[in-house]
């Protein structure tokens, strides 16, 4: 007996449903695909539970014929190619012939659509494959598709969908693409009676912009728009000053279809060399059109990744493109304008501080003198400069925040800490006021971090390095990594207490988030809570921020609740002590003093013994060393004193 057989037409559709309907979003991919290539000017989507318990896609396109409805449902059956040779020359977004025959084998499909102005359509109902009812009915111009109960006969795939707000985000996340690469189509996305997007379809690519990523945003864009014998290139990318914290806001359109693709992405990011931070990526919305015989668009199951015919051309084309642009621009970013020392009537916001700061400094006579200097350095806030000996004026350690934790008792003269005292050239001894875990592990003697090492202070090198020797060596220390240690062990400490250090602020921080961020944010706004910021939501797709603690770095308030914002969405399971942890580490890079600054004597001294006194002194936050050293052998051998 013949073991091959020809499998079921049902079994066939449910292999191929696997194939193209991987989740809700994939049955909205399809549907709104579908009403795009039939014309449609207006297209509006309503989802449920995140698409699991009805989707439905409206709109007011050619509709379909009374004679082809139901063979719209067959494996295979399209309107879009008919010929081998019609696959070099795709406009369509579909074009398989798979999507409808897919959707229907796997959920509760209900058809209702109408080629013809005379108010007369077709309505179909299809369950599993099977067809159920077929009738006329009354129906305006266009296709209204709904489709219940998805995975209702295969529990096994139901089973391993997500979370809700998960699945809707992948249909956001969609729905944003397909909004940006056709700005000329209104489109109205609804989840749950709450609208998330709504585009006018004016054509206007910077009214989609503003719509998904706000305004601030819009306003960051720099419009792009060149051309050559083979390739079309419009839309906008961002200031340098503009950046998220992944390539998600990175949307690349080929003629009118979203892609994936890695080389026009490091196409991009290369025209920003040095232009943007370490780990910063820029938003950008580019459409690429070329002929169709250039690009094949029928190599990935859902049609997210195309390739090229002369990808060698079109990569080096895109970069310059870009780098043109940023080139043209004067990339200076607008000073926070505080209005300080006009005669403009306009409110300033400034921070109070609810609590009377403990004495810090141990005026004792030995050290009168030094310690009035060194009171200038610590309380920076009232006095911005610190003078030289020699008479030159220069920015004090770090800013603000990290003055006023200094002016707060964090740290105290006077004070030994178990660890060995460091002793140095110019300054008396300074150390931090020990904590109640140094205290522990000092008494108990099972500190895990080796002493740091006693150093005389030597100079600085290029304004970046501090040298210092003792009698086992050069070291060299990393100004940078060292005073982010410092804020980092101080931020880590004041998150664990966040309540106390709460404002009020008189004019909240205003913050702008895409739909589907909203929508996850407003879930989440209680962590926030928990490290002493308070986010409401406003509406629409605006949050303010009423308190945050005081100690915040000065001027980057809003930038650290951003980034802040971003960690949690990005989360799927949030734990306060790494979110604390995230939190420190975002406000401690922001506070700290950065290369190329130059430091006075003093200040180097005091930078150190802070140092010598943090639990873990040889790392910064991020891992990277602080402390380097060359031993008197090290050296010698490089001078060949020895052999």
């Amino acid at each position: 007996m013949a073991k091959i057989h020809i499998l079921d037409e049902h079994i066939a559709n449910q292999i191929a449903a696997g194939e193209v309907v991987e989740r809700p979003a994939s049955v909205v991919k399809e549907l709104v695909e579908n009403a795009i290539d039939a014309g449609s000017t207006k297209i509006v989507v309503t989802v449920e539970e995140g698409g699991l318990q009805s989707i439905r896609i409206t709109d007011n396109g050619s509709g379909i014929d009374p004679e082809d409805c139901e063979t719209a449902f067959y494996r295979h059956a399209t309107s879009k190619i008919m010929f081998g040779r019609d696959l070099f020359h795709i406009t369509s977004l579909g074009f398989r012939g798979e999507a409808l025959a897919s959707i229907a084998a796997v959920s509760k499909v209900e058809l209702i659509t109408s080629s013809r102005d005379d108010g007369l359509g077709s309505r179909l109902v299809i369950e599993g494959g099977k067809l159920i009812v077929k009738e006329d009915t009354a129906s305006s111009r266009g296709t209204d598709f709904v489709v219940r109960e998805l995975f209702y006969n295969t529990p096994a795939r139901l089973k391993y969908m997500k979370t809700i707000q998960t699945e809707l985000g992948h249909i956001s996340d969609y729905m944003y693409r397909i909004a940006l690469s056709h700005p000329g189509i209104g489109i109205t996305f609804r989840h749950n009676d709450n609208t998330l997007l709504q585009t006018l379809g004016n054509g206007d690519l910077l009214q989609v912009i503003a719509a998904i990523y706000g305004t601030q945003a819009a306003k960051a864009m720099l419009p792009i728009q060149t051309e050559d014998l083979d390739f079309n290139i419009q839309g906008f990318i961002s200031r340098p000053e503009w950046t998220r914290s992944n390539r998600n806001a990175i949307s690349i359109i080929v003629n009118g279809r979203y892609i994936r693709n890695y080389g026009l992405n490091q196409a991009i990011l290369r025209a920003y060399h040095t232009l943007l931070p370490i780990n910063r990526y820029p938003m950008g919305i580019l459409a690429l059109n070329m002929h169709p015989s250039l690009v094949d668009v029928n190599v990935h199951p859902a049609k997210l990744e195309v390739r090229f015919s002369k990808e060698a051309e079109l990569y080096p084309f895109v970069e310059q493109a870009v780098h043109a642009v940023l080139r043209q621009e004067v990339l200076i970013p607008q000073p926070v304008k505080t209005n300080i020392g006009s005669s403009d009537s306009s409110f300033i916001q400034e921070q109070f501080r609810f609590s009377k700061a403990p004495s810090v400094i141990d005026h004792s006579d030995a050290n009168r003198a030094d310690s009035n200097h060194t009171n200038k350095l610590e309380q920076g806030i009232a006095n911005p400069l610190v003078v030289s000996k020699d008479g030159v004026a220069n920015r004090p350690i770090g800013n603000d925040s990290v003055r006023e934790a200094s002016a707060q008792g964090y740290y105290a003269k006077g004070t030994t800490n178990g660890l060995s005292a460091p002793s140095y050239r110019n300054s008396q001894t300074v150390n931090p006021v020990m904590t109640q875990e140094l205290f522990a592990q000092a008494s108990s003697g099972i500190s895990e971090i080796p002493p740091f090492p006693e150093l005389t202070l030597i100079g600085q090198h290029h304004g970046t390095y501090l040298i210092a020797q003792n009698e086992k060596g050069l070291y060299l220390i990393d100004q940078h990594a060292a005073h982010e240690r410092i804020n980092y062990e101080f931020y880590y400490e004041q998150f664990g207490q966040p309540a106390d250090a709460s404002q009020e602020l008189l004019i909240p921080i205003t913050l702008e988030f895409t739909p589907s961020e909203s929508e996850q944010l407003k879930q989440k706004l209680n962590w926030f809570e928990q490290v002493g910021v308070f986010l409401e939501h406003f509406g629409g797709q605006t949050f303010l921020v009423r308190s945050h603690p005081y100690w915040f770095p000065k001027g980057d308030e809003q930038g650290i609740i951003e980034e802040m914002v971003e960690w949690v969405l990005g989360e799927r399971t949030i734990d306060l002590a790494k979110l604390r942890e995230k939190s420190s580490v975002m406000c401690s890079c922001k506070a700290s003093i950065k290369a190329n600054q130059k430091l006075t004597n003093l200040e180097s001294d005091a930078l150190l013994e802070r140092l010598a006194a943090c639990k873990q002194p040889y790392t910064c936050p991020h891992g990277r060393p602080i402390v380097v050293s060359f031993t008197t052998y090290d050296l010698e051998k490089l001078f060949k004193r020895v052999m």
